[in-house]
């Protein structure tokens, strides 16, 4: 054969549906319904007008400005958009239990080609190929996709009847395996969270010699960032997007938020494999985004307010909804299954998500789209259960 025995292996990740043969309404990967900021597309335009000749030129291969941008504005925020206050001028400022109680600093960020080319370099800089590492059995499915791609073994632990994370369980494996432990917190596709203080009760337990990963993609829409415990636990690692609450999918933006010598072994890594991950455009588009962060605190709190809605509807029709605090719901409803609700929804012209992976089999996972967007869903909903 041609081809290396590694790739045998391979179980690659499956995104959702991405449509070809007509529009749909798309409420199946979790993309943000709104806009980016009207300062980022002017940036844009600014840049390819203005400076051309960057195109053509390698960018900043350490992002210092972005990495510095993105501080300031997890500094304001305190690290949650959709509790944040914005002022009459603009100015915004943290919720009081989501203030930072020290100063975040752009060594403390590190930034790559989406959240998932950040956790790929993460595996492969804190994981070892020897040592059993520790997640959810029901997490993101790009976690079991980094251990083949490595070869690091797994030990996927069952959630808890409820669905929340067995974190004692988690604890107690983590020790036999001296392998550390990554989860989602809001986790997907659940979207349960643990609280920051459920959270630092686990660093107490865990040991400092192993790395702790808290990924943070849906934090900004209700959950509680593990930021403020940076400075407690050194081993804390803490991974973050562009993609959800910053309307950045399409920018490929993700970041880190840790200690500097976890950012240091990080960027070893990516300076071993691309030193130049980050293309200017997306630098731009990072900064731009950063510097209008009363924008993104407005739309993260309509996609929260929208999922609070949608979730009150799903209820009064029947269905269990585990209570999200991301921008996205995950249900079922007894007499259906989750493939026949996503068939009839996409008969509706809307793409909802349904994952086949045995014991969530009958949950669909549903994007918080706009005020119009749910309208729509909720009509589509009320013909297929009537």
């Amino acid at each position: 054969m041609i081809v290396s025995n590694r790739i045998k292996n391979l179980h690659p990740y499956v995104p959702g549906e991405q449509p070809k043969d007509r529009v749909y309404i798309k409420l199946n990967a979790n993309e943000n319904p709104y806009k980016p900021s009207p300062k980022v597309c002017k940036a844009v335009i600014d840049f390819v007008q203005n400076s051309p000749e960057k195109l053509g030129l390698y960018p900043d291969p350490d992002s210092n400005k972005l990495h510095q941008k993105i501080a300031d504005m997890l500094n304001a925020s305190g690290g949650v958009l959709c509790r944040a206050k914005v002022d009459e001028n603009n100015n915004v400022t943290p919720a009081e239990i989501d203030k930072i109680p020290f100063t975040v600093t752009s060594d403390m960020i590190y930034t790559g080609n989406g959240s998932d080319e950040v956790l790929s370099f993460v595996f492969y800089a804190f994981f070892d190929s020897g040592k059993k590492f520790v997640m959810p059995q029901f997490t993101y499915s790009f976690y079991p996709v980094y251990a083949g791609f490595y070869n690091i073994p797994m030990d996927c632990i069952p959630l808890l009847p409820d669905w929340k994370l067995d974190v004692e369980t988690m604890l107690s494996h983590a020790k036999q395996n001296d392998g550390g432990i990554i989860f989602a917190n809001p986790n997907a596709p659940t979207g349960i969270s643990l609280s920051r203080a459920e959270v630092r009760q686990m660093l107490q337990k865990a040991s400092s010699e192993q790395i702790f990963i808290v990924d943070e993609a849906y934090v900004d829409f209700g959950g509680e960032s593990c930021i403020p415990l940076l400075k407690e636990f050194k081993n804390l690692l803490i991974v973050r997007t562009f993609s959800k609450s910053l309307s950045g999918a399409g920018q490929r933006l993700g970041y880190i938020v840790a200690n500097p010598e976890l950012i240091n072994i990080v960027t070893t890594v990516k300076n071993s494999v691309n030193h130049f991950p980050i293309d200017a455009v997306a630098q731009v588009c990072g900064e731009a985004a950063c510097d209008d962060v009363a924008y993104y605190v407005e739309t993260s709190k309509k996609i929260a307010w929208e999922r609070e809605k949608f979730s009150e509807f799903l209820t009064a029709k029947g269905f269990e909804v585990l209570p999200s605090k991301t921008n996205f719901v995950f249900a079922r409803k007894n007499g259906f299954s989750g493939k026949e609700i996503y068939e009839k929804i996409k008969e509706q012209g809307i793409l909802i998500r349904h994952f086949a992976t045995p014991g969530i089999e009958d949950f669909v996972r549903i994007s918080i789209g706009d005020e119009n967007q749910m309208k729509k869903l909720c009509e589509a909903f009320e013909l297929i259960l009537n």
